[in-house]
């Protein structure tokens, strides 16, 4: 019973002084650094038959929320009058993949090849100096007995260190 109660009690001392070393290296250097930050979106059809379509999606332009983006108070809840066409990204890169599904139900080698251009994707990233923040992932499918659609989109987030 003693020998569980002094592992017990070293584990917690251990995992205490490393959330502690943790959290001070994390806030040192995210303040002394200043980053930019990209991302890059995967929308991967899982519409049956193959009929849909799958890519990476990168924007080549910036835009500034800030010009888009309206505050609504109980004084003034007025509408955002923001123009779509100004938020709108002409120019993108435009990565084609395969879809999860053909003819014949899921395709495993297209899951597989996808794999493989997201991996050159992120390793390019990664060489280029970027680190990977987050990644998160969404599922749009079936929404109904009637609905053959869906979606499967996947936002990898990335940082640098400017200058």
């Amino acid at each position: 019973m003693k020998k569980i109660n002094i592992i017990t009690a070293i584990i917690a001392v251990v995992a205490i002084v490393t959330v502690i070393v943790s959290f001070k290296s994390a806030g040192t250097n995210q303040n002394a650094d200043t980053y930019q930050f990209t991302s890059f979106t995967i929308v991967e059809s899982i519409v049956p038959n193959g009929i849909g379509r799958s890519r990476i999606i990168n924007a080549l332009e910036t835009r500034d929320y800030k010009e888009f983006t309206s505050v609504q108070t109980d004084a003034d809840n007025s509408p955002n009058k923001a123009d779509r066409s100004e938020i709108r990204v002409k120019n993108f890169e435009e990565t084609k993949l395969l879809n999860f599904y053909n003819l014949g139900g899921i395709r495993f080698q297209n899951i597989a090849a996808n794999d493989a251009v997201i991996n050159s994707k992120v390793n390019t990233m990664l060489a280029d100096g970027w680190e990977i923040v987050d990644i998160v992932s969404g599922v749009e499918s079936v929404s109904g007995e009637n609905d053959p659609n869906g979606i499967f989109i996947t936002r990898f987030y990335f940082k640098k260190k400017k200058g």
